[in-house]
């Protein structure tokens, strides 16, 4: 059943070093829209209206929304991530045709950023990646963004296989706990609480968009989001305006000035040169004592925030900064 498209994505290579919105904000803007849809979704479903046949999987729920519902219908895992533009292609096509099927099978996406253990689980090398679920057990179907035609042959084929196996249900009856009954919702009522903030670091008002981070820390303290939402604004305003090209060369220069160092892996950062950004910051370590190794070890925590520990540059980039320091 296995189809490969060429259409695939990794993670984006070295872009151009304009720096003006290159946390990439439409990278941020795109991860905010799928929590908002995620958080929409889910309180359709609680709710009993809207489209039950896509749902978003963590996890710490997989097993019962993926691996159990698979016994009684098809459940097919989409598995995606914000900054891949194929599977922007891609997850609205599986979408609508999750919703045409009427029930026959599921839609179950995955964040992989957000959930590392199930892409890990399941040994993707590329996204989007689509594995479908049949009891309890990993059917591949495709990788990369296919054309909706052949994506909707590779799905009849899959219901094929299905019901051969005796998996032809509902979701209905797929959603229908043990106990009889509908399940009890379980609306996530934090949706709305960064609204302000990332309006205002889309809008570039970094001020602004610190202050109602903070605001969020002030009534969640340790609030993961906003935390780095802190320390990415704060990377945004220190380069504002600052030329990439400029900023490398003296780093290169003297890689032991700190100032120089902390500036250039930032600019690194922002074009999406992650690794060498940490090792910039550990070089500097590495060449300074005292409070100028206290800062190049300081800064690089603040970018590992940013990326988050997803990210596979980051443990490794920890043991390197361990043996610098020791």
């Amino acid at each position: 059943m296995t189809s490969q498209g060429s259409n695939s994505g990794r993670r984006p290579a070295t872009p151009s070093a304009d720096l003006r919105g290159a946390v990439d904000l439409g990278a941020l803007a795109a991860a905010r829209q799928a929590r908002e849809q995620a958080e929409e979704r889910k309180r359709a479903q609680a709710s009993g209206q809207g489209p039950v046949a896509v749902i978003d999987v963590t996890t710490a729920d997989f097993r019962a929304e993926v691996v159990e519902k698979s016994f009684e219908i098809p459940v097919v895992v989409d598995l995606w991530a914000t900054w891949c533009e194929p599977c922007k292609q891609l997850s609205p096509v599986l979408e609508k045709l999750a919703d045409e099927a009427a029930g026959a099978w599921l839609l179950a996406k995955v964040d992989v950023d957000a959930e590392p253990d199930i892409a890990a689980a399941f040994q993707v090398q590329s996204i989007p990646t689509v594995i479908a679920m049949i009891k309890g057990q990993p059917v591949p179907m495709f990788s990369g963004a296919l054309p909706e035609a052949q994506v909707r042959q590779v799905l009849a084929e899959l219901l094929k296989v299905a019901a051969e196996h005796g998996v032809s249900g509902n979701l209905s009856s797929a959603n229908q706990p043990d106990g009889g009954g509908p399940p009890e919702p379980q609306i996530d009522m934090t949706g709305g609480r960064y609204e302000a903030a990332y309006e205002a670091f889309e809008a570039g008002d970094w001020d602004a968009a610190e202050a109602a981070f903070g605001q969020v820390l002030d009534e969640a303290p340790g609030d993961e989001e906003a935390v780095a939402g802190v320390v990415r604004t704060r990377l945004m305003r220190r380069t504002d305006g600052v030329a990439a090209d400029a900023a490398t060369s003296a780093a290169n220069t003297n890689p032991g000035d700190v100032d120089a160092a902390i500036l250039a892996a930032d600019v690194d950062l922002l074009v999406g040169r992650v690794s060498p950004a940490f090792e910039r910051l550990i070089d500097c370590v590495r060449l300074n004592s005292g409070e100028d190794r206290d800062r190049a070890r300081e800064h690089l925590l603040e970018l590992f925030v940013i990326v988050g520990d997803e990210d596979p540059a980051v443990q490794p980039a920890r043991l390197a900064l361990a043996n610098a320091l020791y």
